[in-house]
């Protein structure tokens, strides 16, 4: 086991999200990481400690409490530092139990307590940790930057091994981090003679301060004339309005909270139009504790109750505007969604090659749920896919087609009218990529009626029929995947599930291996990634579809990186029990073996002997599945969708799919109420599955 103490070399260096940013970078490589914050940061003990917090709640980590600021202080008055040092010992075996690596974060300088680079480097000492080091880059130049990490590395004893690197945080729009790095080598012999390097840089991100505007009504104390998606929307500007309004329409743009006086009525009313447009302003704050006339509220009503959260305060504009401008840029401990992408932003940014160097090789590399997502994402930019989405003016479906683009994950075509998909973006505040593909159905429609006669003229369809059903844009969509147009089709965030097979079925059909098409839920769990299917699709399959079902999910499990070890469950284990439904996952199980003798299935398990070692232990203890599964099949879809759900939603758990299995080609389906991120999973799962085809 390893260990890295991540300690700052100034003020406001940002420790919280670089040390949960590494925290990801190494699970993305497969570590199991600890961590531990030892003692808490200032002393008030009304809120969590965030980076604990964080740690617990994004990360899942089993990360011990800390000690309270009050109570080192204390111990370091009374000069009893070495108990001090104990009590820290006792939390970091607390964070170290089963895991690779441990991340100790140290405390941040402040003016009133000049003691922490002291306590980090007895900290350092005390776990024989090695040292990362962060440094805020935006304020200061690089040969200040230099100076700062010298006085640093000799507080923690200059030796060659005791520091591991730094990572410059907060770096100016258009610096270059490399640049940057070479410049503070070169003006620092000790940075030089020791080999330091720059293990990563993170620029300020803008979209990454941006509060809810929930937190911004809590700071101001502001009233709540209507809540709207006051928990959702997000605060990118503020545009304080006194002007007409042919000069205001320009800041009515996603983001803004617009701030003016409640008697302004031509700013109320201009402000419910651009909300009524489809414009998702962050809110509406009236200062001066006034309020539109009654009537104007009245003409207002529709756009204030549709999402818009409208707030109202007694400080008047300057005043207000002055107020939120000093709100603390830390991330609330409730708002998950922001730190979640503070959380990747800062671990894609950071290099954990030389970090692994110094950490060696660990025994068993796990997937783990941050491992399966950059796993996910690095396989679909290497596959570099061409997909079709036929809800091409559905809003989360544009705005995850820009995702893929900018990121690489795929090459994204939209279905429908260009101008309307345009105007959408522009609503959402999304800027659509120059390379992003806009097919207008209407004007390629004709072209696809021939070769669909063709592939369905044994059924009896013909060119009217044809171009009837090519209105419906999935059903295009599917065709230009027919015809090899395109890699793969990901719809459903406005279609049912049958909307989306369907079609494929008829244009598609199956692989010729495959008796049935199935599905299978990536289950993101705490520490691992586990396969459920078939939750989707087959209502009551037979024994030997039961059989083919758990060989395209064990084929799936492969090709995403997950170790196939699967478990037919029922609610019996081996022998134990009888009935019908038994013994059907049995003889599933038999077909299974026979049919891919390579694979490792086992059968009938109950979901405990499956999935708890001890359990297994105990109910199998000759199985080399039980309690070791990675793949779980269940015998009926009622089974199959119920635990698939209670599973996500009672624990939490982050649930990716339904991904689609036995087509000729990739083509999945969205649950209506997926988000943003979901649509990019997804699309990134089409991406390798059309790699996985082509081979």
């Amino acid at each position: 086991m390893h260990t890295f103490l991540i300690a700052p070399i100034g003020v406001d260096a940002g420790l919280t999200s670089v040390s949960l940013g590494l925290i990801r970078a190494l699970e993305q490589d497969g570590l199991k990481v600890g961590f531990v914050k030892p003692i808490a940061q200032g002393s008030d003990t009304s809120e969590p400690e965030r980076s604990t917090h964080f740690a617990r709640e994004l990360c899942r980590l089993n990360a011990p409490e800390p000690l309270p600021m009050d109570h080192a202080e204390h111990l370091l008055s009374q000069g009893q530092l070495d108990q001090l040092m104990e009590e820290v010992v006792h939390l970091f075996q607390r964070a170290s139990a089963g895991v690779d690596v441990v991340i100790v974060e140290g405390l941040v300088q402040d003016q009133q307590r000049v003691f922490t680079t002291y306590i980090n480097s007895k900290i350092a000492r005390t776990l024989q940790a090695e040292v990362i080091l962060v440094g805020a880059a935006d304020q200061l130049p690089s040969h200040t930057l230099a100076e700062q990490l010298e006085i640093t590395i000799q507080a923690f004893g200059g030796q060659p091994r005791q520091v591991a690197g730094y990572i410059l945080n907060r770096l100016r729009p258009g610096q270059n981090p490399a640049t940057l790095a070479a410049e503070i080598t070169e003006s620092s012999r000790l940075i030089q003679s020791r080999r330091i390097a720059c293990l990563g840089g993170i620029p300020f991100e803008p979209e990454l301060q941006a509060p809810r505007t929930l937190d911004v009504a809590n700071y101001l104390k502001a009233k709540l004339l209507h809540a709207g998606q006051l928990t959702r929307r997000r605060v990118r500007s503020i545009s304080v309005m006194a002007r007409s309004v042919p000069h205001i329409v320009e800041l009515l743009k996603p983001g803004a909270l617009i701030i003016t006086p409640g008697d302004r009525e031509d700013i109320v009313l201009a402000t419910a139009m651009a909300t009524m447009n489809g414009v998702p302003l962050a809110g509406l704050l009236l200062t001066c504790d006034a309020a539109p006339d009654p009537r104007v509220a009245q003409l207002c009503h529709k756009a204030f109750t549709s999402g818009l959260p409208v707030l109202s305060i007694d400080t008047n504009t300057l005043e207000t505007a002055t107020l939120i401008s000093t709100m603390s840029r830390q991330v609330p401990a409730d708002d998950m969604e922001r730190m979640e992408r503070v959380v990747d932003f800062v671990a894609e940014r950071i290099s954990t090659s030389q970090l692994r160097q110094r950490i060696g090789e660990h025994h068993e590399k796990r997937l783990s749920p941050p491992a399966f997502r950059y796993q996910l994402m690095e396989k679909a930019r290497r596959a570099a896919k061409r997909i079709v989405l036929p809800e091409g003016n559905e809003p989360r479906t544009v705005r995850a087609a820009a995702i893929c683009h900018e990121k690489g994950i795929a090459r994204c075509v939209l279905l429908g009218e260009r101008q309307e998909i345009l105007q959408v973006a522009e609503a959402q505040g999304i800027t659509l990529p120059a390379g992003i593909e806009i097919v207008d159905p209407n004007e390629v429609r004709a072209r696809y009626v021939p070769p669909m006669v063709e592939l369905r003229k044994s059924k009896g369809l013909n060119a009217p029929m044809a171009e009837q059903q090519l209105e419906d844009n999935v059903v295009m969509g599917t065709m230009m995947l027919a015809l090899n147009e395109v890699d793969g089709l990901v719809s459903g965030a406005i279609h049912t599930t049958a909307n989306t097979i369907r079609p494929a079925l008829q244009l598609i059909k199956t692989a010729p291996e495959a008796k049935l098409v199935s599905s299978v839920f990536f289950m993101l769990m705490p520490d691992q990634v586990y396969v459920y299917g078939d939750c989707a699709v087959n209502p009551d399959p037979s024994a030997e579809e039961l059989a083919d079902i758990a060989i395209q999910s064990a084929d799936s499990a492969a090709a995403f990186g997950i170790p196939p070890r699967v478990a037919m469950i029922s609610y019996s284990t081996g022998s134990s029990g009888s009935g019908d439904d038994v013994e059907k996952v049995r003889e599933a199980t038999r077909i299974a073996r026979e049919k891919r003798p390579d694979l490792l299935i086992d059968g009938p398990m109950q979901y405990d002997a499956a999935s708890v070692e001890s359990v297994g232990r105990q109910k199998a203890p000759d199985s080399p599945v039980a309690g070791r599964a990675t793949v779980f099949v269940f015998p009926d879809l009622n089974t199959g969708n119920t635990t698939y759900k209670a599973v996500q939603r009672s624990a939490g758990v982050v649930s990716v799919g339904p991904m689609l299995q036995g087509l000729r080609k990739p083509v999945n389906d969205l649950s209506r109420g997926a988000l943003v991120d979901d649509i990019v999973y997804t699309i990134a799962l089409t991406a390798i599955q059309a790699d996985q085809f082509s081979r």
